[in-house]
């Protein structure tokens, strides 16, 4: 893997780099266009993996100091935050396409594309067992200019750092969510601890 796709792949893999995904019909196929991916296993059921990805409707869960005006992202589910509707804005996006417990999709809002160039992403919970699941988030980047390289180039960079620490809180959020449920359930039933 050279340095480039170093920056646009995290932890995916060859079938996952292969698939096609909500988020690739959004911009026009016939642009130049790149793609970033980054997954991560959860080790939570794909509905709750999925309700905190729903979560990206309030925070960015990654380096808030950066991306949230130095406010904590909510380490605790916010109501309302699954009621998905299009239109509404995810991060820099609006949400475009979703299908409730497996993806959320959406195109870049302005004024971000005048800043980070036309992208379209989808969030994406695929269950790999009962109390397990997979998450992928891919980006689909499109150039429109002489500067587009250079600009995806640092995206990539930038993005793989930022996706990656979101991945893995969410994943934390996720799987601590998951085992006080499977606690909270075990203490309620007859003849249990």
């Amino acid at each position: 893997m050279d340095l480039q796709d170093r920056a646009r792949y995290w932890n995916v893999t060859a079938l996952e780099r292969a698939a096609h995904y909500p988020c690739d019909h959004l911009l026009p196929a016939a642009q130049d266009r790149q793609d970033f991916l980054r997954a991560i296993d959860v080790d939570a059921p794909a509905e709750v993996a999925f309700r905190w990805l729903c979560q990206l409707k309030v925070a960015p869960y990654s380096y808030d100091w950066i991306d949230n005006g130095s406010r904590r992202s909510p380490r605790q589910l916010t109501p309302g935050a699954e009621q998905l509707a299009v239109g509404q804005p995810f991060l820099v996006f609006s949400v475009t396409n979703f299908e409730p417990g497996r993806h959320l999709t959406g195109l870049i809002r302005s004024p971000f594309d005048r800043i980070f160039g036309r992208i379209a992403g989808t969030y994406q919970v695929t269950p790999t067992g009962p109390a397990s699941s997979r998450l992928v988030m891919r980006l689909v980047v499109a150039a429109n200019g002489r500067c587009d390289g250079l600009r995806r180039t640092l995206l990539a960079w930038g993005d793989l750092v930022m996706a990656r620490k979101q991945l893995r809180t969410l994943k934390a959020l996720a799987e601590r969510q998951a085992a006080a449920e499977s606690a909270s359930s075990g203490r309620s039933r007859p003849g249990t601890g």
